[in-house]
């Protein structure tokens, strides 16, 4: 088998068949190509069965990627190996043994949906408050035991004094055993319940232990305890357990993910083998020497320097804005450049964040500027459900006749008005030919409708019939403020406990960063003004996969990715590193998550930060992150060294694309006296067509295009023609 196209370090790997082995592979490495080929030469040279050896990564893409390179290189289908993610190989095991647990091998796997579904049973037959103990936060908390191999019993033991682990474990033994009732596992199940059975059942054990004669496991700096558990015990007959990872890519520990498991593996398996890729191929030198400096700073961590045979490359470029929006102003006007003078396309470009709260001010700004985009690892701004909530309400303060509104949020949060008592409403609705939100107010007049089912949607009528009193004296921010005031809409989120639940109060704090921006800025500071403004928002297309667009993700999205240009906004203190890791000292995972941004970057990477950032509805005067201090200063072009000082006094506002764009690749276009754009207008746009103009100011127009939605267009630079 011809290894030649391989470095020293990766035919090592390789060939490397016998005992335990750690490849330390860093970012860009090759770790897939020395994975795939270490396979192969297992099969072609060491005439091992395919039956013999087990691969596993964590999704289902990657494990569909090794499969395919593995039969390219040994020209056909490995029969009978195993090539799988976790979940998948215990599925497996579980189908052919799971009996011997008191199991039937035709069991069902529930996902959230019906996860939820189950916890919210068990709630209502305990009597407890799911307020107090909200399903979703169970379930999560009731995982994190699973990934930890802590069952029922144990927990239970271990949570005698504390009340409330104790009313706890007994929502975790009510939920196992509906569980099993139903003949059903749950996604966290699949793990915990095939080491269990392979712990209560030698044979079993035994069977796997021989069969898999060569395990490897790839991304091992992100296991948890379970699924190190499960590998460490099927390897424990042979030794031939090759894992393959980077601690200083370990970014998922608020998952579970444990990088002691590839720190301390030397220790748990004597006698390993490493083997440290630490070659390059996909960045720069000065990129790496960047992530290097920066990386170099963590304690725990394995030793290793990434290089290069790359050309040198340029200078990390550095830039402080005044505030997020000129951050945002700056990266489009970057990438405009870059397009015009290197003759980029926009899918070369990645802005990576570390909150998904902080996608929106790029939003906004690349919808004004024109600049198509997808948004990856979550869903745009204004498309999020607690977004949409909270625009439902305003709707609704503004239109009592918002039927779609007011059946979106009457129940949420919830209130138990249930569908039955909405059903019943719109009858008598429709019955005296009222609105929906009159028929709210006369529900004392439904006779059909029980006591408490009145009192609860009476109660909602007049949270709406207050807000709708207040609107006149109230700012949008203040009208927003009382909206999560009455509501309780963030106390309910954050009793959740979750992380999804976190990402959504972010949301909505963010959301008041709107609308400060709003109250601050804009000629009418009227509701409806503001419902006008952000409706353009919420119209515009969601690009297709594929399609030639600019790549905005969260950093943890963005790991196994690559970018020619990447811009890291936000670098400030409290933003990256976040506040909360900051606060419990989890430092060093945050570093590890800069270094994987970092190294996304292949030739140009642009760091930046704001003096001031308006975030979660606060304006903050955030110091430099001390990520972009570690980066030695000769890679980095900036002018003069930040001083935060300084900087704070000198803050502006940000012009905020308003009557003022982006610096365009020509000069500023001119219309003749035929060629009047004014409100009603039917116009040819060169890329979307024939539109109606909807608004028209300052240079800047609203087009309606058939197909395409409402697009924001500045007619100073581009070239509309009047029908």
């Amino acid at each position: 088998m011809k290894l030649n196209h391989l470095n020293e370090m990766q035919k090592q790997a390789v060939i490397h068949t016998e005992g335990p082995l750690l490849i330390l592979a860093g970012a860009g490495s090759g770790k897939t190509r020395v994975l795939t080929h270490r396979i192969a030469y297992l099969v072609e040279e060491q005439d091992v069965s395919p039956y013999e050896i087990l691969a596993i990564t964590f999704t289902n893409k990657a494990a569909k990627e090794m499969r395919e390179r593995v039969e390219a290189l040994i020209g056909g289908h490995p029969r009978g190996m195993w090539i799988s993610t976790f979940h998948s190989a215990c599925v497996r095991i579980l189908r052919n043994d799971i009996d011997k647990i008191g199991y039937a091998k035709n069991f069902v796997i529930y996902d959230t949906s019906d996860q939820l579904v189950v916890m919210k049973e068990v709630l209502k037959q305990l009597d407890y408050n799911d307020k107090i103990f909200p399903p979703k936060s169970m379930l999560s908390r009731i995982g994190s035991l699973k990934d930890e191999l802590i069952g029922v019993k144990d927990f239970s033991d271990r949570s005698k004094g504390n009340f409330r682990d104790e009313r706890i474990a007994l929502v975790y033994e009510k939920y196992q055993n509906k569980l099993k009732a139903n003949n059903a596992l749950d996604f966290d199940d699949l793990i915990m319940r095939a080491v269990q059975l392979l712990m209560a059942n030698p044979t079993e054990l035994s069977f796997y232990q021989q069969k898999f004669k060569y395990i490897l496991v790839d991304e091992f700096q992100d296991t948890n305890y379970a699924q190190y558990k499960l590998a460490s015990m099927l390897a424990s007959k042979h030794k031939n357990l090759c894992v393959v990872g980077d601690d200083d890519q370990s970014i998922y520990g608020w998952r579970g993910a444990d990088v002691g498991n590839i720190l301390g593996f030397e220790q748990e398996f004597p006698n390993t083998k490493v083997i440290k890729l630490e070659q390059n191929y996909r960045s720069t030198k000065k990129i790496l020497d960047a992530a290097n400096g920066v990386v170099a700073n963590n304690k725990s961590r394995k030793k290793k320097k990434l290089f290069t045979d790359n050309n040198e490359g340029e200078d990390l470029q550095y830039f402080c804005a005044g505030n997020a929006y000129g951050e945002a102003e700056h990266v489009a006007k970057t990438i405009v450049g870059l397009m015009d003078s290197e003759n980029k396309k926009l899918s070369d470009f990645a802005v990576l964040y570390r909150t998904n709260a902080q996608s929106r001010v790029f939003e906004e700004i690349f919808n004004k500027a024109n600049i198509k985009y997808r948004l990856y690892g979550g869903t745009p701004f204004y498309g999020r459900k607690e977004i949409k909530d909270v625009m439902a309400y305003l709707r609704i303060i503004e239109n009592t006749a918002d039927q779609v509104s007011l059946g979106r949020v009457i129940n949420v949060p919830k209130r138990g008005i249930g569908l039955k008592s909405i059903e019943k409403i719109l009858e008598y609705a429709e019955m005296n030919e009222s609105t929906f939100f009159d028929a709210l107010i006369d529900v004392h007049h439904i006779g059909s409708l029980s006591g408490s089912a009145k009192a609860k949607i009476c109660n909602f009528a007049e949270l709406i019939i207050s807000l709708i009193e207040k609107k006149a004296d109230m700012s949008v921010t203040e009208i927003v403020e009382y909206i999560y005031e009455k509501t309780k809409y963030i106390d309910i989120l954050e009793k959740e406990k979750t992380v999804e639940a976190q990402s959504r109060i972010e949301n909505l704090q963010e959301f008041l960063s709107l609308t400060v921006d709003f109250d601050d800025n804009s000629e009418i500071k009227t509701l409806e003004e503001f419902l006008v403004t952000t409706s353009l928002q919420t119209s515009l297309d969601t690009e297709e996969d594929g399609e030639n667009a600019v790549t905005l993700m969260t950093l943890h999205s963005a790991k196994g990715l690559e970018f020619p240009v990447v811009f890291l906004p936000g670098m400030e203190e409290s933003i990256f590193p976040s506040h909360m890791a900051i606060k419990e000292g989890n430092e060093e995972e945050e570093r590890r998550l800069c270094y994987v941004g970092i190294t996304r970057a292949m030739s140009k990477l642009y760091l930046s930060h704001a003096t001031q950032r308006t975030i979660y509805g606060r304006v903050c005067y955030n110091s430099i992150s001390r990520f972009i201090n570690e980066i030695p200063d000769e890679l980095i072009a900036r002018d003069t060294k930040y001083n935060r000082k300084k900087a704070v006094r000198k803050t502006t506002t940000s012009p905020l694309f308003r009557g003022e764009m982006l610096e365009a690749k020509k000069e500023k276009i001119t219309y003749d006296s035929s060629q009047v754009i004014r409100t009603g207008s039917k116009v040819i746009h060169p890329t979307f067509g024939i539109g109606t103009v909807i608004t028209f100011k300052d240079d800047m127009a609203s087009i309606a295009f058939e197909g395409k939605g409402i697009k924001k267009i500045s007619t100073s630079f581009v070239k509309l023609t009047v029908c």
